[in-house]
């Protein structure tokens, strides 16, 4: 009796990799609709069950947006529905409006052992550091420092990010072509040190959480690393765990 191959996948799997790869390549971008399950299963002559399944399963993972009676779109972080998503932090209140990004900093660097090793690239490449404030109805919440590699994002800019009136990641995939899509964070709770209570305007050694993350675009590419420290008074830290 035979074995199945190790590298052996169902082919809806197979399907799903090569509409991912033709993402990545640019096919279809971020909000534009894709081929029908009809024409996709033309095109790649399997059933268009087949199909239906790979796109519900990229649908789950936020690849994909049903419409229904429009379609299936190209995720887009410039849809307000994904804004909470990579931001978890929600005001106790209830009150989901869109927090005010504000750029501090943003300078260029060479890549040290950590960065580089987070973001997948030699030590001393080129990288973009960038210091944001997020308010929540004026009230400062986050603090972050973004690492960015610079081949990636030539050109960004203090001016860019000042001029953008938007979150982040709709500014990376829309001037950058970036799409962001998934991330791994870790978190742990700190004590504000001095420059933290003063950009967040809290006492020393008020407690805080510290949320290290990075985010990957297609191909599992990490694009990002950031450090934020997080102000919880009042607000406080969502995760649906499915």
């Amino acid at each position: 009796m035979s074995q199945e191959s190790p590298t052996f996948s169902p082919l809806y799997r197979q399907i799903k990799a090569l509409i991912l790869q033709a993402l990545e390549a640019g096919e279809w971008r971020p909000g534009q609709a894709i081929p029908s399950e009809q024409e996709l299963a033309a095109r790649f002559n399997v059933s268009q069950g087949t199909v239906r399944k790979a796109i519900d399963e990229m649908a789950a993972d936020n690849l994909l947006v049903r419409k229904q009676g429009k379609g299936t779109f190209v995720a887009s972080h410039n849809d307000p529905r994904a804004l909470f998503r990579f931001l978890r932090l929600v005001p106790v209140d209830g009150d989901l409006s869109p927090p005010q990004s504000i750029p501090l900093d943003c300078w260029r660097a060479k890549a040290g052992q950590e960065a580089s090793r987070m973001l997948a690239i030699e030590p001393g490449a080129p990288i973009i550091i960038v210091r944001r404030l997020l308010k929540f109805a004026t009230r400062p919440v986050v603090i972050d420092e973004i690492y960015l590699p610079g081949e990636v994002f030539q050109g960004l800019s203090a001016e860019t990010l000042q001029g953008w009136n938007g979150s982040l990641y709709s500014l990376f995939e829309t001037r950058f072509g970036v799409r962001m899509i998934r991330a791994q964070e870790r978190i742990r709770a700190v004590a504000a040190d001095r420059g933290a209570a003063e950009a967040l305007g809290v006492h020393e050694g008020t407690p805080l959480l510290s949320v290290e993350r990075v985010t990957y675009t297609y191909g599992d590419r990490p694009v990002e690393w950031r450090r934020g420290l997080y102000s919880t008074a009042e607000h406080f830290y969502l995760n649906e765990l499915n």
